[in-house]
């Protein structure tokens, strides 16, 4: 399991709700930040992923590494939260 998790989220994302469903499915503890109340932390998370769109999926693995996932892509989420 990853050391933390944290997702980039909005109140409106579809696939924000999708992500969040398969981790809590899976067990996956996370931290969620709301962009639509903390839009302070938006550049944040557009540093982070390069993208303007939300879901952005930060898993921080146990030696420190960190995948940034955007979108509802399990292809990549599943791997880094396993």
């Amino acid at each position: 399991m990853p050391k933390n998790v944290t997702i980039f989220t909005t109140n409106t994302c579809g696939y924000c709700q999708m992500v969040k469903k398969y981790l809590g499915a899976k067990g996956v503890v996370y931290e969620e930040v709301n962009l639509d109340i903390y839009p302070e932390r938006q550049a944040e998370a557009i540093n982070l992923s390069g993208a303007m769109t939300v879901p952005v999926t930060v898993v921080t693995q146990h030696d420190d590494s960190r995948d940034v996932i955007v979108g509802y892509n399990l292809a990549r989420l599943a791997p880094a939260v396993a």
